[in-house]
C-alpha cells in the first residue's frame, strides 16, 4: 500500500497560516466558542470535566442528535469520527476488505480527491464519471455512468453538495444513482459535508434516503463552520457495517476528542443547529454577491457556473498559465491562496472560498485580477 501525496491538502497545510488572503479555506468562517458556549453552567461544566476517554464511536447523545437528522435511524446506525476525512479513510478501507474481488470503484468527478488517492492505495480500479458543465448549472449524465457500472463495481463515490463546484443533484438523479447501484448490488459512498450550506432552496437530500446500502460521510467543518472540532461520522441504515467501521478506529485514533464530543453536543442541539446553519447561510449569500460582482467585472477572464450550496466556487479562466503555477504566484507575488484546478483534475480552474471576511475576499479577488492582468 503506497499513498501518494494528497497535493490539495499539502499546498493548504503548508500556506494557509502563512498568507495574508486565504481565499483556500472550503468552509465557512469558523465559529468561536463563545458563540456555542454563551452560558455559565456550561463554562463551569468544561472547567469540571474530566479529561478521560470518552465513548469510542461518541457519546450516545452526540450520535442521537447526528442521527435525527436522517429520518428513523439511530445511534446505533452512527459512529463519530475525527473529521469527515477519518470518516472517509475507515469507511473506504472497510468496504475494500469486505468486498474481496469487487474492486471497481466509480467515483464522480471533479472531487475532493482524499477518496481517489485512498483507492489508488487500497488497490481499486478507479473508473472516473465527470459532472458536465453547461451554461448555467453542472449536470450529470446517468446513461455515462450506467456504462461504467459492471459487477465488479464496489462501490459508486459522489460528493453533495460536490466540491468544488457547488453543484447539487436533486432526488431525481439520486434515484437513478440507487437503481444502477441496486442493479450491481454495489454500495454508495456519499460525501455530504456541505450538506446545510445552501445558497437557495431547501437543505439538499440526503442519498440515504434513497438506498438502503448508502453510506454517508459528514461533519461539522464545513456547514457548520467548526473546523477545529474535528467531529465527523459515518451513518447507514445498515447497523452491522457500522459496527465494523467503529472496530477500525481502534487501528487510527481510537475516540474522538472527549471536548471536541461535547461542544458539538451543544451545537447539534435543535436550535443551536438552526441558528448555526441560519448564520452559514447568511454569510455565503452575502458573500457570494461580492463574487458574481468580481466574475461580471471580468467575464472576459472568468466563466464560473453559480454554486447552488457550499462555500466554494470554481471558475474557468483564459489565462496561459498552469493553475497550479498560478497558485504559486499568487502566494509569492500577493500572499493569496487559492486552490488549483489541477488538484481536482480540473486545469485552467481555480477553486476561490468565500466563506470568508468580505473585505479581505473583496481584496483578496482584487490581487487575483492584478495577477491575470500581469499575465496577459
Amino acid at each position: 500500500m503506497r499513498f501518494e501525496r494528497f497535493e490539495l491538502e499539502r499546498i493548504q497545510s503548508e500556506w494557509e497560516h502563512r498568507v495574508q488572503y486565504n481565499l483556500a479555506e472550503s468552509g465557512v468562517m469558523a465559529l468561536q466558542l463563545s458563540d456555542i458556549i454563551d452560558e455559565t453552567d456550561f463554562q463551569n461544566q468544561f472547567l469540571n470535566q474530566s479529561l478521560g476517554y470518552p465513548q469510542t464511536n461518541g457519546t450516545i447523545p452526540l450520535r442521537e442528535l447526528i442521527s435525527s437528522q436522517y429520518g428513523d435511524l439511530t445511534a446505533d446506525h452512527i459512529t463519530v469520527t475525527n473529521g469527515c476525512a477519518e470518516a472517509n479513510f475507515i469507511t473506504l478501507l472497510g468496504l475494500r476488505q469486505q468486498q474481496g474481488d469487487r474492486n471497481e470503484m466509480v467515483m464522480m468527478l471533479p472531487n475532493y480527491l482524499q477518496l481517489w488517492g485512498l483507492g489508488n492505495a487500497l488497490n481499486y480500479r478507479m473508473k472516473p464519471f465527470f459532472l458536465h458543465a453547461s451554461e448555467t448549472e453542472w449536470t450529470l449524465d446517468i446513461e455515462e455512468l450506467k456504462h461504467l457500472i459492471s459487477r465488479k463495481t464496489s462501490l459508486i463515490a459522489i460528493c453533495n453538495p460536490n466540491n468544488p463546484t457547488g453543484a447539487v443533484m436533486d432526488k431525481d438523479t439520486l434515484k437513478a444513482i440507487a437503481e444502477l447501484a441496486e442493479d450491481v448490488n454495489a454500495w454508495v459512498l456519499s460525501d455530504e459535508v456541505y450538506r446545510g450550506a445552501e445558497l437557495t432552496g431547501p437543505i439538499t437530500p440526503s442519498m440515504i434516503n434513497f438506498y438502503d446500502r448508502t453510506l454517508v460521510t459528514c461533519g461539522l467543518s464545513k456547514a457548520y463552520g467548526l473546523p477545529g472540532l474535528r467531529i465527523g461520522w459515518t451513518i447507514s441504515p445498515n447497523s452491522e457495517v457500522i459496527y465494523d467501521l467503529w472496530s477500525l478506529t481502534d487501528y487510527t485514533t481510537i475516540a474522538p476528542s472527549l471536548l471536541s464530543d461535547m461542544v458539538a453536543t451543544i451545537a447539534l442541539q435543535p436550535a443551536n443547529r438552526k441558528k448555526i446553519l441560519d448564520r452559514t447561510q447568511t454569510i455565503l449569500r452575502k458573500n457570494w454577491l461580492i463574487v458574481s460582482h468580481w466574475l461580471k467585472e471580468h467575464q472576459d477572464l472568468l466563466d464560473c457556473i453559480p454554486p447552488k450550496a457550499s462555500a466554494i466556487c470554481l471558475p474557468k479562466y483564459n489565462a496561459s498559465i498552469n493553475s497550479v503555477d498560478l497558485a504559486h504566484r499568487l502566494i509569492q507575488d500577493k500572499s493569496v491562496l487559492i486552490s488549483p484546478g489541477d488538484h481536482f483534475q480540473m486545469p485552467n480552474h481555480l477553486r476561490i472560498g468565500f466563506g470568508y471576511n468580505g473585505d479581505k475576499l473583496a481584496t483578496g479577488l482584487n490581487l487575483i485580477t492584478e495577477i491575470f492582468e500581469g499575465i496577459n
